[in-house]
């Protein structure tokens, strides 16, 4: 594979982020399996917090060798389970065998510029019942200067994100989450209109916003929100 170096810096500052982790992962979790797939895996942030049990396999896929390296070190300080793999790579660098039970994709799809294809190759690799899925900003209208400095190519809706599923996998759950913080997201783009937050934004939105959006995102049927979560089943 070609060398490849992340453009964007954020992924230390979302780190401080825990509350909103812990919320999409649970929401995540009861579908994962037993052998799961992390595409982009960054520097294991979204790992530590989602990988919370023994599972059979857990391969971490991340094509910036940098922080490949930093995964594998994660590892040896035991601040991610000493099971996980770490592979410097994309989904062309896997082999034909490789299958698993659940293939995640965390706030990167957007990062693809061919998620179409993405998308048709994952499912090669999924287990027959086993689930893709996908983490992404939402609403293409909220696209800003932060989305372009950290390599964004699109965000995403309902109608977007389903047109580059495969037909031969069945949609389980397709919502928007974080109402609360579809507000913060509109003042940065519309008031602000910053390259990168502020770590006491990313403070304010985790800690105030958050708890807020988990209370009212189940009560408005998750019509609203900053990102937009799928999950399909390969049938």
């Amino acid at each position: 594979m070609a060398n490849y170096t992340y453009i964007g810096s954020e992924l230390e500052l979302f780190r401080h982020a825990r509350n909103w982790k812990a919320y999409w992962s649970s929401l995540v979790r009861p579908f994962l399996g037993n052998e799961v797939l992390e595409v982009g895996a960054g520097i294991g942030s979204n790992t530590e917090i989602i990988c919370q049990r023994k599972y059979k396999r857990w391969l971490c896929l991340e094509p910036d060798s940098v922080f490949a390296s930093t995964l594998k070190i994660s590892i040896e300080n035991k601040l991610i389970p000493q099971y996980c793999e770490v592979k410097v790579g994309n989904l062309f660098d896997l082999s034909c065998e490789d299958k698993f039970d659940s293939i995640v994709y965390i706030d990167v799809i957007e990062h693809i510029e061919n998620d179409n294809l993405e998308a048709k190759i994952a499912v090669k690799h999924l287990n027959k019942n086993g689930y893709l899925i996908i983490l992404s900003p939402a609403h293409q209208w909220l696209f800003s200067e932060f989305d372009k400095s950290i390599g964004h190519y699109r965000r995403y809706n309902k109608k977007t994100l389903s047109s580059i599923i495969p037909h031969n996998l069945k949609c389980i759950n397709l919502r928007y989450i974080d109402s609360i913080g579809l507000a913060a997201s509109l003042s940065n783009k519309f008031i602000l209109n910053r390259k990168r937050p502020a770590k006491n934004q990313i403070l304010l939105w985790d800690r105030a916003m958050i708890p807020l959006s988990q209370k009212i995102d189940p009560l408005i049927n998750y019509s609203l929100g900053k990102s937009i979560l799928g999950i399909w089943q390969k049938i």
